[in-house]
């Protein structure tokens, strides 16, 4: 016997089983769709066409929202020019529905006071003793000033974001909090934009904004500007924030009393924050009105209901299909299973992983896509077992005829399959929603299916095509599943009509 074949079989079996393990140690498990497990599903098309990056940048922003509501696993992405959001597992799906299905609004908001974050301690401050009146002289009117308690002043709920309220909003780096702002009613909405762009620093500084407005827009912005200018009681820090759906994304402080249709926006940028805050004033308003095509909510007992009549279904067929693999080709059969068991082993713990670090979820299309594949898969094997069969029938040994009769049988197994991934990879491209989960795992099943079959199921036939004792058996022998004589060493021959 080879080395190779020993080898071969080892690594598989290490692959299967050892990944199988680790993944059940890490408690990973294929995340369930939608359909599998209760949710709600929608479908946005943009009332008018809209370059890609505006796309992008909504679902962006419907991602952030789904994430507030602590949706696991939420799928969220463009196929053409829609947006289809999937929230499996969402209990209230009415008040996700309608927070996906808002329109976000880009505020300019004056800073009155910056914050800590929520629950952290407040900071200790000093307040200057008056300065002496003259006598006769009224003293001067004390200008209007806002008492802030960090500790006692909470996030403004998303309810009460409100234009016309006085608010206090977290300022988000990298997804943490590190800090809030309280500011006043909105002054201008990002409908003052024109375009905005990234400008690359000059020389050794930082990476800047250049924000372009419209003719209405600069004289809102100038009204703004001049207010936070002078440090007036409307604007005593001199900021003005700019807020998208509820979180501060910059709040830079206003250096000109007024401007002429530009402004720039400096700071520490990086190149990647630069480029976001530019998305941000450029597209944060979203110049779209997203209409909802379609909308699907699943009960979670329905969900499990389809899961359980999927994972029925699929036992069922397989025990039909290994009833008769064993009867016709007996110790071959128990090959075809074995194989089967490691193929699935291996999907199981290649699906958990997708569903752990890319969000992968297995739709019941998903799961068809895999028992259809199991029908591919067991053509394979006949394929090399009826190959097996014609070399027998030549008059070749069983041993003799495992590796030529697998060359030949393999690259039929090839053509196969490569016909079903070509199918697949075209469903998957040109079609959308579910019938891309079929597509997607009938072409990982395709693609096992060629790795099993030349590292697990070439090297155990011959292994058993060199064992006497399983080629001898008499009821359940190689000899008998290919239904044509061995010839022995003795001369005897054991085949479908012989005794031993």
């Amino acid at each position: 016997m080879r080395r190779s074949t020993v080898l071969s079989l080892i690594f598989i079996l290490v692959l299967a089983v050892g990944g199988f393990a680790a993944t059940l140690y890490v408690g990973n498990r294929p995340q369930l769709g939608l359909d599998l497990q209760g949710g709600a599903y929608v479908v946005l098309q943009p009332e008018r066409q809209v370059d890609p990056d505006v796309l992008n940048q909504s679902v962006e922003i419907i991602r952030s929202r789904i994430d507030a509501l602590g949706v696991a696993e939420p799928d969220i992405g463009t196929q053409g020019d829609s947006i289809v959001v999937q929230l499996p597992g969402v209990k209230d799906q009415a008040r996700a529905l309608e927070i996906v299905g808002q329109t976000a609004e880009l505020r300019f908001r004056p800073v009155l006071a910056a914050l800590p974050p929520e629950g952290a301690a407040p900071a200790t401050t000093t307040t200057a003793a008056p300065e002496p009146v003259p006598e006769g002289e009224a003293a001067p009117e004390a200008p209007p000033t806002t008492a802030v308690d960090p500790a006692a002043t909470p996030t403004t709920p998303r309810e009460e974001d409100l234009p016309e309220n006085v608010v206090v909003l977290p300022i988000e780096e990298d997804g943490r909090v590190t800090g809030r702002l309280q500011m006043g009613p909105s002054k201008a909405t990002g409908t003052i934009v024109r375009s905005a762009r990234a400008q690359p620093p000059q020389g050794a500084g930082d990476w800047a904004v250049s924000v372009e407005l419209t003719g209405r827009g600069n004289d809102l912005f100038n009204e703004i500007a001049a207010a936070c200018f002078d440090g007036t009681p409307e604007c005593p820090t001199k900021q003005v924030a700019i807020v998208l759906d509820g979180v501060v994304r910059s709040a830079p402080a206003v250096q000109e009393r007024s401007f002429s249709g530009r402004v720039q926006i400096t700071g520490q940028f990086s190149e990647s924050e630069a480029k976001d805050l530019a998305l941000v004033l450029k597209f944060g308003a979203l110049p779209v009105e997203l209409t909802a095509q379609s909308t699907q909510t699943i009960s979670p007992t329905l969900g499990r209901d389809s899961l359980r009549a999927g994972l029925t279904a699929g036992m069922l067929g397989l025990v039909l299909v290994m009833l008769y693999m064993i009867l016709y080709y007996r110790v071959l059969g128990l090959v075809v299973l074995v194989g089967l068991s490691v193929s699935a082993m291996i999907l199981w713990s290649f699906v958990s992983y997708l569903g752990a670090t890319t969000g992968l979820a297995l739709t019941l299309a998903g799961a068809v896509g895999i028992i259809v594949s199991v029908g591919v898969t067991v053509d394979s094997y006949i394929v090399f077992f009826e190959r097996l069969k014609e070399e027998v029938r030549s008059g070749k040994t069983i041993r003799s005829s495992v590796d030529r009769g697998f060359s030949r049988a393999y690259r039929t197994i090839i053509a196969a399959d490569v016909s079903s991934l070509i199918a697949a990879g075209l469903l998957y491209l040109l079609t959308v929603g579910s019938v891309r989960g079929f597509a997607f795992f009938l072409g990982i099943s395709a693609l096992l299916d060629l790795f099993v079959a030349y590292f697990f199921t070439r090297p155990v036939v011959s292994i058993l095509g060199r064992s006497r004792l399983v080629t001898e058996a008499r009821f359940f022998g190689v000899a008998r599943g290919l239904g044509a004589g061995e010839t022995l060493g003795s001369g005897r021959t054991v085949g479908a009509g012989s005794a031993a």
